[in-house]
């Protein structure tokens, strides 16, 4: 078994998904419905779903996904300069990463690359 795709419930396919495939460096590569699912290809790492629902997930999201970066802080502020929002900052046993919201609101941590 292997992981295909992560899919993530949002009240716009198109545009979170739009957006991701900016941040990722991938690109939309279907739509089923009218755009109630989307899926985007990122040039690394499984594919990414996004599916329409009619209400938020309330608090925090159960699956999240965690990113790396050459430089997590560079990263970081380019993805507020995208709409992204900073929710919190950790460092455990040395390991730092910043958790971020995208514009739905589902978090995703980034973290320096080793």
């Amino acid at each position: 078994m292997r992981i295909e795709m992560v899919t993530i419930d949002c009240r716009d396919p198109r545009a979170l998904g739009e957006w991701w495939a900016r941040q990722v460096g991938g690109r939309v590569v279907e739509g089923f419905e009218g755009d109630e699912y989307l899926i985007v290809a990122a040039e690394h790492g499984p594919r990414l779903g996004f599916q329409r629902v009619g209400e938020p997930t309330p608090g925090k999201n159960r699956v999240h996904l965690d990113l790396t970066a050459p430089d997590r802080e560079l990263e970081v502020e380019r993805l507020l300069a995208e709409g992204a929002l900073e929710v919190a900052r950790h460092e455990e046993s040395g390991f730092a990463w910043v958790v971020l919201s995208d514009p739905e609101g589902n978090q995703f941590c980034v973290s320096q690359a080793h």
